[in-house]
């Protein structure tokens, strides 16, 4: 059995769906379907039971997964630890948005235990790049928000948050249950500088053209709601002060959490980062 084998069947067994363990892992599904089928045959045994609504696991399938997570954890310790030994213990993180999100924190707490003589380095960046300095080589690899001009990079989802709008505590339409977009027209939103990704800007001003203040960073996206009663988009969940409120949007895409570095750039630092950063996230 090879390593790479062993990652293709975990991805399929975590995800329980073809479709999905193949967009996971940035291939397509036939050869994904053939590697799994003659991982079966290797082995002398289904892993899976398969359905047209997926595939749940057989017996010998939740053998082999506890099995083989823990090679592969082994393998990323060793490749990590040789990676150290060269003189690369060094990796740069890219961060944007806020730094008390749990599935941050969960990360961080998994590649320290994982690589505790690995030195991670954060930069965290504003809003005015949502790669967190990726393209112009100031990080290795970004924890970050999507959607943004994908070219060059490969990006994983982590998760997809819902979003609302941010308003004044005292405007009228804080007091309603959920809004939608339609709701909001005619309304002030905050603007990004000249020269931002135009799919990051789209996003955070809800898919139309918009007017308002430009701003570079949450904080000065806070003072504009504050001071002007523009209004913001923000995921559910953030920590906002009395003098706000969240509303949800129900007729907008959410906010996906998604981990990108440059295509071509696989250290094994990176690459366990990576998978790292899929587990922290799921759990």
């Amino acid at each position: 059995m090879e390593l790479r084998t062993l990652r293709y069947f975990v991805a399929v067994a975590e995800e329980l769906h073809f479709g999905r363990a193949a967009a996971r892992l940035c291939m397509s599904q036939p050869p994904l379907s053939r590697a799994i089928k003659q991982l079966e045959a290797d082995l002398g045994t289904s892993l899976f039971e398969r359905s047209p609504a997926g595939v749940t696991l057989t017996p010998p399938g939740a053998t082999l997964l506890n099995e083989a997570k823990a090679l592969l954890d082994r393998a990323d310790q060793v490749r990590v630890r040789v990676a150290a030994a060269a003189g690369a213990a060094v990796l740069t993180v890219g961060m944007l948005g806020d730094g008390t999100d749990r599935g941050a924190q969960r990360l961080a707490a998994a590649y320290r235990r994982r690589h505790p003589d690995v030195e991670v380095r954060v930069r965290e960046a504003d809003l005015t790049d949502p790669t967190c300095g990726l393209r112009a080589g100031l990080v290795d690899v970004a924890l970050t928000r999507a959607p943004f001009d994908e070219t060059g990079l490969t990006v994983r989802e982590l998760r997809a948050d819902p979003v609302g709008a941010v308003l004044r505590a005292d405007d009228p339409l804080a007091r309603h249950g959920h809004l939608a977009l339609a709701d909001l027209a005619g309304r002030r939103w905050f603007q990004f500088p000249t020269g931002t990704d135009p799919y990051w800007q789209a996003y955070w001003n809800g898919g139309e053209p918009r007017e308002g203040p430009v701003v570079r960073g949450v904080a000065e996206c806070v003072q504009a709601v504050l001071w002007n009663g523009t209004v913001g988009v923000a995921p559910l969940g953030h920590d906002l002060s009395d003098e706000l409120a969240v509303v949800p949007l129900t007729d907008m895409a959410p906010s996906r959490v998604v981990v990108a570095w440059n295509q071509g750039h696989a250290s094994p630092l990176l690459q366990s980062f990576v998978r790292t950063a899929a587990a922290a996230y799921r759990s």
